[in-house]
């Protein structure tokens, strides 16, 4: 080598770490589009990160997040979404079905990742389990299933009551009826009548339980829903004030005085898709992602106001639920 290349080759060496030093990549960031508040979702938020770091994504080393976080108002879901997709991010990952609508009709580029508790081939969302197609994919969680089962564990705690009300969200009328339509079948079966309450707002909830003593409903079957997430503690405390037992689908029910919670492991599926963000940022896309659900269940049991409403819990109760809160 001439000595002239040997000056320049050496030139560029030395400037090259300067150049790297000068001009960082980027780190990728993830739109997180929550349909409730943060302080609801702890420990899910906590199982989203772990799932992120099995495929080698950890927040605040190799990825942002943005969250966004619509308080239980759906109506602020397309405001939420577009303000991402201006930062932009991406990936979205969303947590209720309504903010997976919403993002999948705002953006047919950005992947977009869920984790519900809704079939996402009915609503729309994937055109199949296994081959979503498109941009979107993501995990669920039992929810909808679950209702019956929701209603045959009050009817256990509860052998004498027959009169249940069914509290749901009208201004999220997929999952509602999704909700609703196996409901009635199963009452029959148990020997059981439902009386149908509608809320969607803090007003309309407290109107809601305002009018139990009228319908003389023994308990109150919640249907699983971001807005009543959202609302956990009020409804914990009016059913205590009316002294009616009531069931909903997570632990923060539970965790906030209401009686029983059933559902489906929201962190699981939120691991899941976790996971899934963090492939589709190391370079799979969305479309060869099939969707997954999770299959775990858990059963929440506050002692503390079961003891409150005067209700001796059956032993079998007791040995099923995965964690007794007192």
């Amino acid at each position: 080598m001439r000595r002239r290349d040997f000056i320049s080759a050496l030139g560029a060496a030395a400037a090259w770490p300067l150049a790297a030093w000068a001009e960082p990549s980027a780190i990728p960031v993830i739109g997180f589009l929550g349909g409730t508040s943060p302080d609801l979702f702890a420990g899910p938020l906590r199982a989203f990160r772990e799932g992120l770091s099995e495929a080698g994504r950890v927040e605040g080393r190799n990825v942002a997040i943005e969250y966004r976080w619509a308080e239980g108002r759906n109506d602020r879901l397309p405001a939420l979404a577009a303000e991402l997709i201006r930062r932009p991010v991406d990936v979205i990952a969303t947590i209720t079905t309504p903010g997976a609508l919403v993002a999948k009709a705002a953006t047919t580029t950005i992947p977009i990742v869920f984790a519900i508790g809704s079939d996402p081939v009915r609503d729309n969302l994937v055109a199949s389990l296994n081959r979503p197609g498109g941009n979107v994919t993501g995990a669920t969680a039992l929810t909808v299933e679950l209702g019956p089962k929701r209603l045959e564990l009050l009817h256990e705690l509860l052998p004498t009551a027959k009169n249940i009300a069914l509290l749901v969200n009208p201004n999220n009328p997929t999952l509602a009826e999704a909700q609703s339509r196996e409901l009635p079948a199963a009452a029959r079966t148990l020997g059981l009548e439902l009386h149908t309450l509608n809320a969607s707002s803090e007003n309309e909830i407290n109107d809601a339980f305002a009018s139990l003593a009228k319908l003389r409903a023994g308990a109150v079957l919640i249907t699983a829903d971001g807005l009543f997430t959202s609302y956990s503690k009020q409804l914990a405390a009016l059913a205590l004030r009316y002294a009616v037992p009531a069931i909903y689908q997570n632990r923060a029910f539970a965790a906030a005085g209401g009686l029983l919670s059933y559902g489906g492991s929201t962190a699981d599926a939120w691991r899941l898709a976790g996971v899934y963000a963090g492939r589709i940022l190391n370079g799979e896309k969305p479309a060869d992602l099939p969707a997954q659900q999770s299959t775990k269940v858990e059963l929440f049991l506050n002692l503390k106001t079961a003891k409150a409403l005067g209700l001796e819990v059956p032993p079998t109760l007791l040995a099923r639920a995965d964690e007794i809160i007192e």
